[in-house]
């Protein structure tokens, strides 16, 4: 069965969803409000679950070509030097490791194959509202598009066509994408963090490659309130530098690159999930179905499975409504779980509490250590647990990280 889809957003998840839809014989336009759409965001980790999809795809080889190796989410608390935060993937059996990159190098590759496998890229199209009945969409010059089979929502944590949380989440970050220094103090292979309490963190992540011959790059993040960012580019530049290295003294060389406040992009998180997930012909995927805090860096992965979900869905049924009644019992659990754990985790290392962060340090640090917690937290972060790629018939790569960074 052959359906007429439009998909809103021409994100990570809207793109593969795209890629994965037109390969199965569907008709599918991709509606963007860019000019010419790009990604936004910060650099991110592909984990086992995400790069699994990709190798569907047959595009992993790719991003890993462009990705950098990732074994270890290590982060120290500057008030007493401890280690509170130490994540290795070698807890893992299968010899698996995470791949960080930057969001435009992903973005290129899966714009790239789309355009490739025919799906028309509709640009300047600013998606207002959807007729789930009739399978109308309207944009935002007033115009009216459809009837379409299907509509995928993929417009992300402020889509129109899902609910708003009523509660952001009060910490943001400050992220920026800067060249690898020549010489480095930085784990090449590690997601490195640093604490002042919970109301304090920096971090620097590798995040590869934007060309097969682009320069080495890093992603910088500064975690800020939301309701101090308009204070912050107010206030010069130098005085949150003076902040930033006396936190984590390492990053002196790194931010002398940032020179003018907008170098830094500002970014805001909600945590909620919309429901219904589907509604006559509107189904929603990726962060417009579930948005939650970075904490454990899942949403690439988590829309990537959505994406592959509901592809599969589709094709192993012939009925539409029990195609998108079978792609939200494929996805709902893992779903509930992220969301939980993100919710517990994220007021650990963003928010004003001072006892959470005494315990993460004191107790919760110390206890991480003990069998079988590594194995645990390697799972988490891996995005193993809940087994997503068991519940859509795929399993995990048979290549170690060694042997996959190694062609």
């Amino acid at each position: 069965m052959s359906l007429n889809i439009a998909i809103s957003g021409a994100g990570i998840g809207g793109l593969a969803a795209a890629i994965l839809l037109s390969r199965d014989g569907h008709s599918v336009s991709v509606y963007d409000q860019f000019d010419t759409p790009r990604p936004v965001g910060a650099g991110f980790i592909l984990q086992e679950t995400g790069l699994t999809i990709l190798g569907e795809m047959g595009l992993r080889d790719r991003v890993e070509a462009l990705g950098s190796r990732l074994t270890r989410l290590h982060g120290i608390s500057a008030d007493n030097q401890r280690t509170v935060l130490d994540v290795r993937y070698a807890a893992l059996r299968n010899g698996l490791c995470g791949v960080s990159l930057q969001r435009c190098a992903l973005f290129d590759l899966l714009y790239e194959t789309a355009l490739a496998e025919g799906v028309e890229i509709v640009s300047s199209a600013r998606i207002i509202t959807a007729i789930p009945t009739t399978g109308h969409l309207t944009i935002g010059t007033g115009q009216t598009v459809g009837p379409y089979d299907l509509l995928i929502d993929a417009l992300g944590v402020r889509s129109p066509l899902s609910s708003r949380s009523r509660r952001p989440l009060t910490f943001g970050a400050l992220w920026a994408t800067l060249e690898w220094p020549d010489e480095s103090l930085f784990d090449a292979a590690a997601l490195e963090q640093r604490y002042r309490r919970a109301r304090q963190m920096a971090g620097v992540m590798p995040s590869g490659q934007l060309t097969s011959d682009g320069k080495q790059t890093l992603t910088f993040f500064w975690s800020i309130r939301a309701d101090a960012y308009l204070d912050w580019k107010k206030a010069p530049l130098d005085d949150w530098k003076k902040e930033a290295t006396a936190l984590w003294p390492d990053t002196e060389g790194l931010l002398a690159q940032i020179t003018y406040h907008d170098q830094l992009t500002f970014a805001r998180y909600d945590h909620r999930t919309h429901v219904p997930v589907v509604r006559e012909r509107l189904v929603h995927i990726g962060d417009s179905w579930h948005a939650a805090s970075p904490q454990l860096g899942q949403g690439a992965n988590l829309a990537l499975l959505d994406a592959y979900a509901l592809a599969r869905a589709l094709r192993t049924h012939s009925d539409t409504g029990a195609a998108l009644t079978a792609y939200v019992k494929m996805r709902r659990g893992h779903v509930r779980l992220f969301q939980a754990m993100s919710w517990m985790f994220t007021p650990v290392y963003q928010s004003e509490s001072v006892v959470l962060a005494w315990l993460r340090d004191w107790l919760a640090a110390p206890l991480s250590r003990v069998p079988p917690a590594p194995q645990m937290l390697a799972g988490m972060v891996s995005g193993a647990i809940g087994r997503p790629l068991k519940k859509l018939g795929l399993k995990p790569g048979d290549q170690s990280c060694d042997s996959a960074f190694k062609r």
